[in-house]
């Protein structure tokens, strides 16, 4: 499975930006997919969650902001988060967990700030 991620870019503070992933191949419904956030000197952390029957699962840090959405038949996840912060600045990441198998996107860089 290949993930490509997009949609990043330079926002100012309280901006929003809509990001997307598209996998190759089908989205089984046993997929669990998700966005994940690197910054800079700090460890990988999840973003949130989203499972084939749009349960969603979100950290502390974006509840309330962000929202996962996934469109099976297009095999793709989105990402859209409101009210964005410098804190959100991060590399971003989307990711599919298949059974016991975790799939990467490259990465794409959202960037808060005035």
């Amino acid at each position: 499975v290949q993930l490509q991620a997009s949609g990043g870019g330079l926002v100012q503070p309280g901006g929003s930006l809509r990001l997307s992933c598209a996998a190759s191949g089908s989205i089984f419904g046993f997929d669990v997919m998700g966005w994940y956030r690197q910054a800079p000197g700090q460890q990988r952390e999840l973003v949130g969650t989203i499972t084939s029957g749009d349960t969603t699962n979100y950290s502390d840090s974006v509840k309330g902001r962000f929202t996962i959405s996934r469109d099976n038949a297009k095999s793709t996840v989105y990402l859209q988060m409101n009210s964005l912060k410098p804190e959100d600045t991060a590399v971003y990441y989307c990711n599919l967990k298949r059974l016991s198998t975790r799939y990467w996107g490259q990465g794409t860089q959202v960037t808060v700030s005035s």
